[in-house]
């Protein structure tokens, strides 16, 4: 396997969690975002939205975060990300997708790079748009998890999905200062994973290409 990513893309964390969870390794190719290394050519050639990350096995190209981690667990089952029950199941991709869908997309690089190109924000309002939608998300997932209990993880005794992409999108909070005291369960769920080297292994201040 080949792994197309960025240190800093949180959809990139998500992969390398689950890969580590799964005990996989898979070759590593970095794509600076930054500099804008995925709008080239040749990374268009791979992957025509021009995002990161990519898993390449064999002759096939998988793109997109959650269906390359749901692609791993199905490879490879053990651990599961995702629990036996068809309503549990449904519950952790909710979980999941409101953090993917529904907060990721509006604070990724090239949404930060229109705000700041097109539209004259500086870094100061581009901050309080990044937190403005992570905060949204983060009340909605507070009180989901709360009506859980104390759990160790998101859902149950083990990781799932949704913990896979919490916990980066715990640390891109942190990129811009943003107070966790309101969210006990999110920031309980983050320590504890990060205690986990599988999760640990992951995080983008340890990656080769970080700066």
């Amino acid at each position: 396997m080949i792994l197309y990513d960025y240190f800093r893309s949180s959809a990139s964390y998500r992969v390398r969690i689950a890969l580590n969870l799964k005990g996989l390794v898979a070759e590593r190719r970095h794509v600076h975002l930054r500099r804008g290394e995925q709008t080239g050519e040749a990374y268009r050639a791979l992957n025509a939205q021009g995002l990161v990350p990519i898993l390449v096995v064999g002759d096939r190209r998988l793109t997109q975060s959650l269906a390359i981690i749901e692609y791993l667990d199905e490879r490879h089952p053990q651990p599961p990300l995702l629990p036996e029950g068809i309503e549990d199941r449904a519950w952790v991709r909710a979980a999941a997708q409101s953090i993917a869908c529904d907060v990721h997309p509006l604070n990724n690089t090239r949404v930060m790079g229109y705000l700041e190109r097109n539209l004259g924000l500086d870094q100061a309002r581009r901050d309080d748009w990044y937190r403005h939608w992570i905060a949204l998300g983060f009340q909605a997932l507070e009180t989901q998890l709360a009506e859980r209990g104390a759990q160790r993880f998101c859902f149950g005794d083990a990781p799932t999905l949704a913990d896979v992409c919490l916990i980066p999108q715990v640390a891109n909070s942190q990129r811009v200062n943003m107070d966790l005291a309101p969210y006990p369960r999110i920031r309980a769920i983050n320590e504890h994973c990060l205690t986990l080297p599988a999760f640990d292994r992951a995080r983008p201040a340890v990656q080769p290409d970080a700066e």
